[in-house]
């Protein structure tokens, strides 16, 4: 909105064409962000204190976590809501990607929150996984096939850079559709599985969220991205701005996020923070890159799906680890929280830096 409104009085009023630069714009974004949390975090804390909406504490995980009981969750609310406050005023809402961007924050949003909402008021488990897969994939495959069929030119629309290889990208046809939804899914719940310890998964989706804003900016640069070998997406520019305001939202969220806790996101922030930057990463053809700047997220997954084909082949005798996903391993070794998430944010920060160290690795 102000983008737009600085488009139009440019001609008379020159400072309003600071407003036209996608890094300045990015860095509007990042600080607004941080400044709503800041703002409304305590408040909605007690909102939500007083609706009694609190987190039920599993009776399998640690026991240091019984005093989580009661913990307000469903702050995630402030964070979608902090990050398209954000991209409303400074992002080009005229732009498709943005757009689609709000409608992810939006779907995924509504659908956290009703399997929040059932866990805290019906049934701990909340919504049958199947429905709530279903409808993850719905969302996720309607965003990939509009992608697929209104691309940027026709040699956008199933194309995705390879890692290491210089000049090469990779056709998948109709296939791309496929890959599109199976990473935004698998980022929403990826980062769901993380979402474990206080402060843990947003700290490391902040740090995902600043390499993803360095390479929209990168992919949506012509010259820049010539000379790095990689593809151009004329419109992609504005995902930078997009990623900035989730992290000035992640780390707004964190003040209140930190050991220990004060409110949790909840389904209703895990799920669309997580899907948004699968989204990130199609859009700027860098999908499958978020596999090492995600590298830690990767690893939660990967310890929960060997964690049941261990216990399985076993014939439920052995496990893999003492309790997946890992976070929780070296909680049952007897690390601090605190370590465990500044352990696992610093892993997070060097994948990252490995993820854009492979730019020039071609």
């Amino acid at each position: 909105m102000i983008y737009l409104l600085a488009k139009a009085i440019q001609p008379v009023f020159s400072p309003a064409n600071l407003l036209r630069y996608i890094t300045f714009r990015a860095a509007l974004a990042a600080g607004f962000s941080i400044l709503l949390l800041m703002l409304f975090g305590r408040p909605v804390v007690r909102i939500i204190k007083r609706l009694a909406l609190g987190e039920e504490i599993y009776e399998e995980l640690p026991d240091r976590h019984k005093r989580k009981a009661g913990t307000p969750s469903m702050g995630g609310i402030l964070i979608v809501a902090a990050i398209a406050i954000s991209l409303i005023l400074f992002a080009d809402i005229t732009n498709p990607y943005v757009l689609l961007s709000l409608v992810i924050l939006g779907g995924m949003g509504i659908l956290g929150f009703l399997d929040d909402y059932v866990k805290l008021r019906k049934h701990k488990r909340g919504i049958k996984k199947r429905w709530k897969f279903l409808a993850q994939a719905a969302l996720a495959l309607g965003v990939s096939l509009y992608l697929y069929f209104f691309p940027e030119t026709d040699a956008l629309r199933s194309t995705t850079n390879v890692l290491f290889l210089k000049n090469y990208v990779i056709q998948l046809g109709v296939f791309y559709v496929l890959l599109s939804g199976f990473v935004i899914v698998g980022a929403g719940n990826a980062v769901n599985f993380a979402d474990g310890l206080d402060g843990l998964a947003i700290g490391l989706l902040a740090i995902v969220a600043g390499a993803y804003a360095m390479l929209a900016y990168v992919a949506g640069n012509v010259k820049i991205a010539d000379y790095l070998n990689i593809l151009y997406v004329a419109k992609a520019g504005e995902m930078a701005v997009v990623s900035a305001a989730v992290v000035g939202a992640g780390l707004g969220f964190l003040w209140f996020n930190t050991h220990p806790a004060s409110i949790f996101m909840g389904d209703t922030g895990a799920l669309p923070l997580g899907a948004l930057m699968g989204f990130i990463a199609v859009v700027v053809k860098q999908e499958i890159l978020l596999g090492i700047i995600g590298g830690v997220f990767v690893l939660e997954v990967i310890s929960v799906i060997l964690q049941i084909i261990w216990f399985h082949s076993s014939r439920g005798r052995k496990r893999l680890f003492k309790m997946a996903p890992l976070h929780h391993h070296f909680e049952l070794k007897g690390w601090p929280e605190s370590k465990i998430v500044v352990r696992f944010w610093i892993w997070g920060i060097l994948f990252a830096l490995a993820g854009l160290a492979t730019l020039k690795v071609r």
